[in-house]
């Protein structure tokens, strides 16, 4: 995969690390010549571009028209709209993701402005709150098709409702899907005649929506 990254601040220059360590090619673009300077240095002259990313001269050398994705995080949210723009519109990159750094911005980082997926930290911090509120102690692994379905893991409490029971008797959500059962070290694929324990780990394929109600079948009976 081939990702142009805008704005070579912490964010930036994290995410081009990590992709880098993951094996893709990473192109880096960043105006303030201290800062390449350091980039240079700390990653490689190679991948880091010195200009403005939102100049579209500057996006064509970094090679625009082979990326597959560009993310813009710099720390201005007009620098970040516009680059998105052209990325969409003027080169078709196939996924444009752009960083909302004021939260009252974010009604403007939409598809009809080129951003497929806008990054408001503010607004995933409040999500997470909210999530972690409401799952007690479920987990959250891994989010799929930009958050709809979640892969999810639930200790269950001694006193669920699910204790002993089979799972073709529980009336698990629509859209859920049991993949294991983690027992004392010990892997179980479940099958409809499984019967739960105390502290079985489950992990399951679910709607996000549908999350909650999970966690009460798993968790403490009310």
């Amino acid at each position: 995969m081939f990702v142009i990254i805008v704005g070579g601040g912490k964010t930036g220059s994290f995410l081009a690390e990590q992709l880098l360590r993951q094996g893709h090619k990473v192109r880096l673009i960043e105006i303030r010549r201290q800062i390449v300077e350091r980039l240079q240095q700390e990653i490689s002259s190679e991948v880091i571009i010195e200009g403005d990313g939102s100049s579209p001269t500057i996006l064509e050398k970094a090679g625009i028209l082979e990326a597959d994705v560009l993310a813009a995080v710099t720390g201005e949210d007009e620098a970040n709209l516009v680059t998105t723009t052209l990325g969409r519109f003027e080169f078709h990159v196939p996924r444009t993701i752009a960083r909302v750094n004021n939260p009252k911005n974010a009604w403007l980082f939409s598809e009809e402005m080129g951003v497929d997926i806008a990054v408001d930290q503010t607004d995933i911090m409040a999500k997470l709150i909210v999530e972690e509120m409401s799952l007690g102690d479920m987990m959250v692994l891994l989010k799929l098709r930009s958050g709809e379905f979640s892969i999810v893991e639930e200790r269950v409490h001694p006193d669920s409702p699910a204790i002993r029971r089979e799972i073709k008797d529980l009336n698990l959500p629509s859209e859920c899907t049991l993949v294991a059962i983690i027992r004392e070290e010990k892997l179980i694929i479940p099958k409809g005649n499984t019967v739960f324990q105390p502290l079985d780990e489950v992990i399951a394929l679910i709607h996000t929506q549908q999350i909650p109600q999970l966690a009460a079948l798993f968790g403490l009976s009310q």
